[in-house]
């Protein structure tokens, strides 16, 4: 842990082994969703509620460390991102305090995300997670969370080097098309195994996530032209942004 980055231990019970040889590979982020720290700091260390995150950043830009890295925290639920589904697994999941859309959604403050930019970069030191799998909870999960939101800042991420944004690219897609991209990017258009989900449920859940992550301003549950190209530059995108 580079010794710059102040982060009080706070341990919470709510966690278990990763399974042997399992790499970390996707960085996960939500916001807590609740009235305030306080109430959130209590639940992701309360047994009885059986969630927890690796670490939890307060609107003043406060660390807290609740699971060790080496550790699976309970955080991403039922949840998939290219047909992995154990995304607990493989994923270090960073709560951000946040009201939430249940409580009065409003803005990340600039102490959280310079906070979490530093906490973010001090991971990717430790653990190989490439840009296009630091991803939202609702990424992973977009029938059940709409966790960070389009509040959060993914472009400052890309800008800081941490996460991608997308260069859009001119393409001529059907909606079949979209849809088939946008499954071979990540997002799940099934939902759970033995769920019996609608398909066209997903898909539109799906879509609705992808908005939140990549074109905020707009959230729409079917694919128009300008989520077309802002996709194609995500499937097709830079060396660099690799």
């Amino acid at each position: 842990m580079t010794d710059s980055l102040a982060i009080e231990e706070l341990p919470s019970p709510n966690c278990d082994e990763r399974p042997a040889g399992q790499k970390v590979d996707i960085l996960l982020l939500h916001y807590t969703g609740m009235p305030d720290a306080s109430q959130a700091l209590r639940r992701l260390r309360d047994p009885q509620a059986k969630v927890s995150a690796h670490y939890v950043i307060d609107e003043a830009g406060k660390i807290y460390r609740m699971v060790p890295e080496e550790k699976r925290a309970w955080h991403a639920g039922i949840s998939a991102w290219k047909g992995e589904r154990d995304i607990n697994a493989r994923s270090i999941g960073i709560e951000i305090v946040n009201t939430g859309h249940e409580f009065g959604y409003r803005q990340f403050q600039l102490e959280q995300m310079d906070a979490l930019v530093a906490l973010a970069k001090d991971i990717k030191t430790r653990h190989d997670i490439p840009l296009e799998r630091v991803l939202g909870h609702s990424d992973v999960a977009p029938l059940r969370k709409q966790d960070p939101g389009e509040l959060f800042d993914w472009y400052r991420l890309a800008v800081e080097g941490i996460a991608i944004w997308p260069i859009p690219k001119l393409v001529d897609w059907t909606d079949e098309q979209f849809f088939q991209a946008l499954a071979a990017f990540g997002y799940d258009l099934s939902g759970p195994p033995k769920a019996n989900v609608d398909p066209q449920v997903a898909r539109r859940a799906a879509c609705v996530a992808f908005c939140r992550h990549f074109r905020p301003a707009v959230l729409r549950p079917t694919p128009d032209p300008e989520m077309k190209i802002i996709l194609a530059g995500l499937v097709d995108k830079p060396a660099a942004q690799s």
